[in-house]
């Protein structure tokens, strides 16, 4: 007997360690780790809360502040550098070339802006430029190898995951501002937040790394089995989406409430904050554990028996077997050289470079803006959260709206472009008529139409060029990013300030602008660049309504996966007629959002 409970033991042990092996080596945790990593990708969105430490430390003006904003976002949009990387080597070799960048950048500009490196020898304006540079560039490494290997994994829902992916790092700049107030000194030392960024997502990716890899999908033995599987891979990745809106909403509240409650802005209360922030982060962990436990349980479950009345049903049920670990691979997957000479990628640029140039320049002068208006320093850096709070809603409400409104009224996607813009256009309106309070809802539109612009670009690139290079031409889409931004924030915004503080009487050492008229014209003209952008949306969703009625009518056989999961799941329900899994077949009609 004592043998027996020694051996069950023993068993019990080994079963333990093996389902761990199985967690620790499975699809979720991979997923899990994409969140971290992303989450920790958003170090370039918060420049707005440190500019002032260069500005001060380094004496620059607006201008040259600027231009070091501009190579910034050269990094952010330089993807390609990395996409192609992707091509042809294993994820972790990306994520581990993209820490190596975040550690040297970030942590040279640490060195530059503080205090006794400032005083004794600051670095000439190029090379502060290259270290930017090299700070952001290695964003776009994170976010390539952790994205699109997720969405490699996860094809069927790639949908959900790219927001869901790209949402987490919408709010990682506020996950960084509230580690700078619990650990840092919360004030005016931009030099200590330029730390954090050093070191922090440098760990996680190196924690990470070698878990994000390509695992492909275990073959289940019946079709029944297969859309069981696939309505619980949706449930969990849904269950991922829901707990980084709660991430989102609790960082919200956080910033209510240190608005609305000063007084409860002490040391110990962002220190209990950010305890309670990461619990929520590594909360989808349970998720992973209950999702590879629903695996096991699947793969025990005995086949059904034969039906002798269909010969062709085994044929049959290996088909929609394929069909659903093969979903999305219907559509055309353009070359690299095809998807650049092609008008709708032409569109899509002048798009970009419309929308996100001007975002971008509101998202690189937070601090100017606020200090132009009255606003302290501590205000700003909320400010700067609230933008990536609102950028985290973007990114995830543009993909679940947009993918309602292509399925349900066949819209075309870039539709979501122009509303988008349309709303920026308001924002950018909000911030020349100079309102102080008016910023707070400025900066959530900002946020919210930055986040939306990517999620929605990224998605139409996937459908109109295809999925085969993904990695490449997502990246190649980012390109119009750093040409608006240069052209409104440098030769626009910059420029004007400089002029308007000049006039004013300020030194070069000191050019702070101070008043409504700081921005007022700049921002005029930027409202302007963006309702030229949002007709050259128009016009992309024009050329595009045909292709996308196409993709997404019930006639047309779309490649999305869930219209052809529920199709997928009636021929099931005709075709082998088995009464005792009726109940679990009609559960995959609720992967249909319409």
């Amino acid at each position: 007997m004592a043998a027996f409970s020694c051996g069950h033991a023993t068993a019990a042990i080994l079963g333990g360690v093996q389902f761990a092996v199985r967690v620790l080596c499975g699809r979720w945790f991979m997923l899990f780790a994409s969140t971290m990593i992303m989450s920790m990708s958003g170090g370039a969105y918060i420049f707005g809360a440190y500019s002032k430490a260069l500005k001060a430390s380094l004496q620059y003006d607006q201008d040259t502040l600027n231009t070091i904003s501009f190579s910034k976002n050269i990094g952010i949009s330089l993807g390609i550098v990395s996409g192609l990387i992707n091509e042809v080597t294993p994820p972790w070799v990306v994520l581990l070339a993209g820490a190596a960048m975040n550690l040297a950048g970030y942590l040279l500009v640490h060195h530059a802006v503080s205090k006794p490196a400032a005083a004794a020898r600051p670095p000439a304006v190029w090379l502060m430029c290259f270290y930017i540079f090299l700070g952001a560039i290695s964003q776009t490494f994170a976010s390539t190898g952790s994205l699109v290997t997720s969405v490699k994994n996860f094809p069927n829902d790639r949908g959900i995951v790219l927001g869901m992916l790209l949402g987490y790092a919408g709010f990682s700049g506020a996950i960084f501002t509230q580690l700078y107030r619990a650990f840092g000194s919360g004030g005016e030392d931009g030099a200590t937040l330029l730390l954090i960024l050093a070191w922090l997502p440098t760990v996680v990716s190196l924690l990470f790394c070698f878990t994000v890899r390509v695992i492909p999908r275990i073959s289940s033995s019946t079709a029944a089995t297969a859309m069981g599987l696939a309505d619980q891979e949706r449930k969990g990745v849904l269950g991922f989406l829901r707990v980084s809106v709660l991430i989102g909403i609790y960082l919200l509240i956080l910033n209510v409430m240190e608005v609305k409650v000063p007084r409860l802005s002490t040391h110990v209360y962002h220190i209990t904050n950010t305890l309670l922030l990461f619990v929520l982060v590594v909360g989808p962990l349970i998720i992973v554990v209950k999702q590879e436990y629903h695996q096991i349980t699947y793969n025990k479950l005995p086949p059904p028996p034969a039906t002798p009345s269909s010969s062709s049903a085994p044929s049959s049920s290996s088909s929609l077997q394929q069909d659903v670990s093969a979903m999305g691979d219907q559509e055309m997957n353009y070359s690299v050289l095809q998807a650049l000479c092609s008008k709708h990628m032409l569109l899509l640029f002048i798009t970009t470079a419309c929308g996100i140039g001007g975002i971008m320049t509101v998202v690189d002068n937070m601090s100017q803006i606020g200090q132009s208006v009255g606003h302290s320093q501590r205000t700003i850096s909320m400010l700067v959260s609230l933008v990536s709070l609102s950028n985290y809603a973007g990114r995830v409400l543009a993909g679940l709206g947009s993918d309602y409104v292509v399925e349900c009224y066949k819209l075309p996607r870039p539709l979501v472009l122009t509303m988008t813009l349309l709303l920026a256009f308001f924002g950018h309106l909000l911030i020349a008529l100079g309102l102080r309070d008016g910023l707070y809802v400025a900066s959530l539109i900002m946020g919210f139409c930055l986040g939306s612009i990517w999620t929605v670009l990224f998605a139409v690139v996937s459908e109109v060029f295809g999925l085969k290079h993904f990695s490449t031409l997502y990246n190649l889409s980012t390109l119009a990013s750093p040409v608006g931004s240069y052209v409104l924030s440098v030769q626009v915004a910059g420029r004007m300030y400089d002029h308007e503080a000049q006039r004013q009487g300020h030194l070069r050492q000191d050019l702070a602008c101070v008043g409504v008229q700081c921005f007022r014209a700049s921002f005029e003209i930027i409202a302007g660049v963006t309702l030229l952008g949002m007709v050259v949306s128009l016009v992309m969703t024009w050329r595009t309504r045909a292709f996308y009625h196409a993709r997404f009518s019930d006639a047309g056989g779309g490649g999305v996966a869930i219209t052809a999961v529920v199709t997928i799941d009636k021929n099931i329900k005709q075709q082998e007629g088995l009464a005792d899994q009726n109940k679990t077949l009609a559960t995959s009609q609720s992967l249909s959002i319409c």
